[in-house]
């Protein structure tokens, strides 16, 4: 068991020492931002400190990790960037606040306790992440599906008869007018202020890059900040090919919006580019048109063609804000979401090294001594750790994205699920290309150091719970390659054997089921699919609780910003 006092004083070190110099949206601001917090959020509870389990535990099940990179390569106009760029970051992250409850001053200035503090604001909100969005303060109850983006007492039938014409918008909260009726409110309107200041420190930035791409990207982002028009600068963020310094802004993911899985919340990632590694990746984006034509479907499942500028990156992130600093962190990202961007011109895959290898010593590794039976856990590696979250990302560029039977794109027919079975297709079609890749002599580890480091990999991601897009699919994996004997489970010693032929038969079965579910844009199907195997048994239940009573944390928390980088 770690050191707790020294954990607790890490993390109030951490959080004491961002600064945020700006002032989140309140309703007094402005007349029509009326009723934009959530009324069960700031009633006048009579709020106790004590949680409902125990907040040494829950602090446990996160571990310090400092976002450290070497800068020195980097030029003073460069650094001046960096350091810009990491104040836009930090006005994003009270805009993603509002996003998921309210207000964030309004909110912790009622929590009176250091450590139950601290959580909330791991959590940005009183809903562990980590535990299904249970509350962990007393006085709340289930998280609303809509988190702030629509009013608490709003049905899925009022929306869908509602008025409002552009239902599917990304770029806007609903609320109600002074009759009750619903309308829409752009973020570029809500957040005006805000957006303009983002606005303003992505054009002083394009000022002192000589990166001519760079420059034409944060031009456009700074316009789609102002606008709520963000395809434009999409299509200039993948025409960057060698800046060295790389900025992920805006309202980008849907996972926090669980009732139609539609409106995107606020994220700010700080990167640097590694040159060298990215350069060793380049060659894999190349065969994603060929992968697509052997997909393991029928012909009219695979008929669209990925992007032919799909790129691998791989970076050092130096400052995460907004919705990817909430809860488990992301050590990857596939980008642009745009369906009509990814079809012309492809995603990028940017690889976050130093978090991703954070995660596989502090977390996989000590996971797997505890779970994998020791005959296999010479097959856990880095390299596989790295390759499969890799391909994990390369292959969202796989399947399709419109349906084949006319009911528009398949995540707008799956809604609310569509999150969970794209990260399920992407984990499977990861391994179907280093199938295929390996079979072509392009990879040359042992197959099982991929598939046992991908079993290990699930323990580690089914503990971000049932609110987690990414537990879900893990869920119904694991689920899934139970039935299909993928594994044994000695119960004598609990560790986990990974039988290798039935896995492969797992993978490319569920694999398959997905990619049909998703053409055919099967809402019901899929609902079907979460509700029998997006579940933790008792088993495996056990087994979590295992790793958690071992001390072994669930995700990191950064200690980050422009101290530690020495700007």
């Amino acid at each position: 068991m770690r050191n707790f006092s020294f954990f607790v004083f890490t993390f109030l070190l951490l959080l004491t020492s961002c600064k945020h110099n700006t002032t989140a949206v309140t309703e007094s601001d402005d007349e029509s931002k009326d009723n934009i917090n959530l009324p069960v959020l700031f009633s006048d509870y009579d709020w106790s400190e004590a949680p409902r389990t125990s907040i040494d535990s829950m602090l446990n099940k996160y571990t310090p990790f400092t976002l450290e990179a070497d800068l020195s390569h980097l030029s003073e106009n460069q650094k001046i960037i960096v350091s810009k760029l990491i104040d836009a970051g930090e006005i994003i992250e009270d805009m993603f606040w509002i996003q998921a409850i309210g207000n964030k001053d309004e909110f912790l200035a009622k929590i009176k306790d250091p450590k139950l503090k601290a959580f909330a604001r791991i959590n940005y909100g009183p809903y562990d992440r980590l535990n299904g969005n249970k509350p962990f303060i007393d006085g709340y109850t289930k998280k609303p599906d809509g988190a702030n983006y629509y009013p608490a007492d709003m049905t899925k039938l009022e929306y869908e008869s509602s008025n409002i014409e552009n239902k599917k918008n990304l770029y806007s909260f609903v609320r109600r007018d002074e009759n009750g009726n619903l309308f829409e409110l752009p973020y570029s309107q809500f957040f005006s202020e805000e957006s303009k200041k983002i606005s303003d420190i992505l054009l002083e930035c394009s000022e002192l890059t000589e990166n001519a791409a760079f420059k034409n990207y944060l031009k456009h982002r700074s316009k789609a900040l102002l606008d709520d028009y963000y395809r434009v600068s999409d299509m200039a963020w993948l025409e960057m090919k060698d800046n060295e310094i790389d900025v992920v802004i805006g309202p980008i993911e849907s996972y926090e919006d669980q009732l139609f899985g539609t409106k995107a919340a606020f994220e700010c990632y700080v990167l640097v580019k590694d040159m060298e590694w990215s350069k060793r990746l380049e060659k894999y984006a190349a065969f994603l048109p060929e992968l697509q034509k052997g997909l393991p479907v029928p012909d009219e499942y695979k008929t669209e063609e990925p992007g032919n500028e799909t790129e691998l990156n791989a970076y050092d992130v130096i400052y995460y804000s907004g919705d990817c600093n909430a809860g488990s962190k992301t050590i990857a990202i596939n980008l642009p979401n745009d369906e009509i961007v990814q079809l012309k011109k492809g995603t990028r895959r940017l690889q976050l090294k130093n978090a991703m290898k954070a995660k596989y010593e502090k977390i996989l590794v000590p996971i797997s001594n505890e779970v994998i039976d020791p005959s296999q856990r010479k097959h856990i590696t880095f390299d596989a750790f790295f390759s499969n979250t890799m391909f994990h990302e390369v292959s969202h560029g796989l399947g399709i994205k419109n349906t084949i039977n006319g009911k528009g794109l398949v995540r707008e027919a799956l809604k609310e699920h569509a999150s969970a079975l794209e990260e399920g297709k992407a984990d499977l079609l990861g391994l179907y290309m280093i199938k295929q890749l390996h079979d072509q002599g392009e990879l040359k580890a042992d197959l099982m150091d991929y598939y046992v480091t991908f079993m290990a990999g699930i323990f580690r991601s089914v503990r971000f719970g049932a609110s987690s897009a990414h537990g879900k699919a893990n869920m119904i994996r694991f689920n899934y390659f139970d039935e299909m004997n993928a594994f044994t489970r000695n119960s004598e010693t609990g560790f986990y054997h990974i039988n290798f032929e039935n896995f492969e038969k797992a993978m490319n079965g569920l694999g398959e089921k997905i990619l049909r579910l998703q053409g055919d844009g099967d809402y019901e199907g899929v609902a079907a699919l979460v509700k029998d195997k997006g579940l933790i048994k008792k088993q495996l239940q056990e087994d979590l609780n295992m790793l958690s009573e071992k001390g072994i944390p669930v995700d990191v928390v950064f200690k980050q910003g422009k101290d530690v980088l020495g700007l």
